[in-house]
């Protein structure tokens, strides 16, 4: 258990890096001919789960020192997964949804049975998007549309429409797969959530050498055959979700600088900056540092379709904001590692924050936390969010099993506890 309680908020950390770019860039590595080196890695349980996916299907991995004690990753690739050096058949997603849905497009370019299995609560988040791939030509299935997944290969390449409206994790593994093909690809997509996941795929597929055209909207993307990934060197960018927590902790109480996030970035969640902004928060942009400072907050609305994970961090803002918040275009959280919206109503509730669920969103009462004793859910954001809640509560609260913070963001608490001065 971690026990949070009533502290200023003081000091500077180093952005967590993205877990979501970190995946993209090992199933990059994996397709490539030659080493390449991921810097600044996460060490995040999904990118751990990527790395060994990635192992499994042929690429030789060593995690390295350089002389200034950072760490980093070389990844010899198996260029466009030559069979010969596919070690197994059973790939070990654990919780993460974008390894089990990115990489079954990916396997799908083999023509051998590929298991992908699930652990937690993946077994019981949907998959069946994956099953389009049997119009590519692949044997795929799943267990009533969720985990495990059974996929053989090889896919064709083609004119194809898929339904966006879920996820665009399958979307993503798509993109990185069809190049590989002997023969262009157009995919339309229907009701596409998450467009700037999509550009965050199409940005680092960029940089490893392969390309995709697409209207400016995503609704339909090309993607020529024949294409090689080329090995290079890689430095994973800061994570905006993770360090949305650290940045609303500075808002509510206190004052935090958080180094390595890119304004130019991709990651749909650095519209945290933008919301701390309207609510009232002070907030210093600079060349290579972000500094957000308490201020007087007022309630707000945003619109959280394209950014679900940014949704726990900012019902810890609500919280402490003067008026009624309201968070919308957030049903898909049903399906996170957690009913998120459910959990984040329950554990908020219990904190004395008035909380209100409906069907796609939530309505928050600022006002006063009280001590209370949270269940993450085995949910990441649930209990980051909750333990940045108790920076500014009437006592003590106290987060069972902080150990799941580790799926995204390791070292959270040793980031929060190192800025913590207690009131």
């Amino acid at each position: 258990m971690k026990r949070i309680g009533p502290s200023n908020i003081k000091g500077a950390i180093k952005a967590p890096s993205s877990k979501s770019v970190m995946i993209r860039a090992v199933a990059a590595s994996l397709l490539a001919d030659g080493t390449s080196i991921l810097r600044s890695p996460s060490y995040s349980v999904d990118s751990l789960a990527a790395l060994h996916i990635a192992r499994t299907l042929g690429a030789d991995i060593s995690i390295e020192d350089s002389p200034k004690g950072d760490s980093y990753i070389t990844i010899r690739g198996n260029r466009g997964l030559a069979e010969r050096q596919i070690r197994g058949q059973v790939l070990e997603c654990g919780e993460s949804g974008l390894c089990m849905r990115m990489f079954t497009p990916i396997a799908g370019l083999l023509d051998r049975d590929i298991h992908l299995e699930a652990k937690g609560s993946l077994v019981e988040r949907p998959v069946g998007m994956v099953e389009a791939l049997s119009i590519m030509g692949a044997a795929v299935m799943t267990s009533q549309g969720f985990p495990p997944v059974k996929v053989k290969g090889p896919i064709r390449p083609g004119r194809y429409e898929i339904d966006g409206s879920q996820t665009s994790q399958f979307l993503t593994g798509l993109l990185m797969a069809l190049p590989l093909c002997n023969g262009d690809s157009e995919i339309r997509v229907k009701g596409l959530m998450s467009k700037p996941y999509i550009r965050v795929t199409i940005d680092v597929m960029k940089r490893f050498g392969v390309e995709v055209l697409s209207e400016e909207d995503l609704s339909s993307l090309y993607i020529k055959g024949g294409q090689e990934y080329r090995a290079i060197a890689y430095s994973v960018e800061g994570d905006w979700s993770g360090a949305s927590f650290m940045l609303v902790a500075g808002a509510i109480a206190g004052s935090i600088t958080v180094y390595g996030l890119d304004m130019d970035s991709y990651q749909a969640d650095k519209a945290i900056i933008d919301v701390l902004q309207r609510a009232g928060a002070t907030v210093d942009i600079g060349e290579d540092r972000i500094t957000v400072a308490k201020d007087e907050l007022r309630s707000f609305d945003f619109f959280a379709e394209s950014s679900p994970d940014l949704v726990p961090p900012l019902v810890t803002l609500a919280a402490h904001c003067r008026g009624k918040s309201v968070i919308h275009g957030i049903k898909r959280l049903r399906y996170k590692e957690s009913n998120r919206l459910e959990a984040l109503a329950k554990e908020f509730s219990k904190m004395g924050v008035g909380i209100k669920a409906f069907e796609d969103g939530l309505e928050i009462m600022g006002g006063r936390v009280r001590p209370s004793v949270i269940d993450p859910h085995n949910d990441h954001r649930i209990a980051m969010a909750c333990a940045v809640a108790g920076l500014d509560a009437d006592g003590q609260v106290v987060i069972e099993n902080p150990e799941c913070v580790a799926k995204s963001y390791p070292f959270f608490f040793d980031d929060l506890e190192s800025s913590m001065e207690g009131k």
